[in-house]
């Protein structure tokens, strides 16, 4: 089960980085275990930060995600992939740059991620959210 763990993140972060939105959200299971390390309530600066539960509700939030950033000058890394069973644990660092106003910004990473029949059944992220709402606050 590890290894069909492994390939389904592996394949999970190579969607990702291409930008392919829909082939991204094809990954997932519905409904998703969906959490972000952000307040209940959002920001009003990061519009993506909501509940999601849908394939179309994962392929909106990177197609925001992206709307707000600029593709080319993502830098986001992975630097560990730990997997045990269903679960797997990725770490890194988020490098992003704003859209408007081009404020960049990292952040380091932990996403949990469950895999059950090649499909991601549980997305929670943990990152640095403050960092990232004074990013997109300071286009304002």
């Amino acid at each position: 089960m590890s290894d069909d763990t492994r390939d389904t993140v592996e394949e999970l972060l190579r969607r990702m980085a291409e930008g392919d939105h829909d082939r991204t959200a094809e990954l997932f299971a519905e409904p998703i275990d969906w959490r972000l390390d952000w307040p209940a309530e959002g920001h009003p600066a990061v519009p993506w930060i909501r509940p999601r539960s849908s394939r179309a509700d994962v392929a909106d939030h990177f197609r925001s995600l992206e709307a707000h950033h600029v593709p080319e000058l993502n830098g986001t890394s992975v630097t560990w992939i730990l997997v045990d069973g269903a679960h797997a644990v990725v770490l890194g660092e988020i490098a992003q740059t704003v859209r408007d106003g081009g404020a960049a910004y990292t952040s380091p990473f932990a996403l949990h991620l469950t895999v059950e029949d090649g499909l991601v059944t549980r997305y929670h992220i943990y990152e640095d959210s403050l960092t990232v709402a004074r990013a997109l606050s300071a286009q304002a």
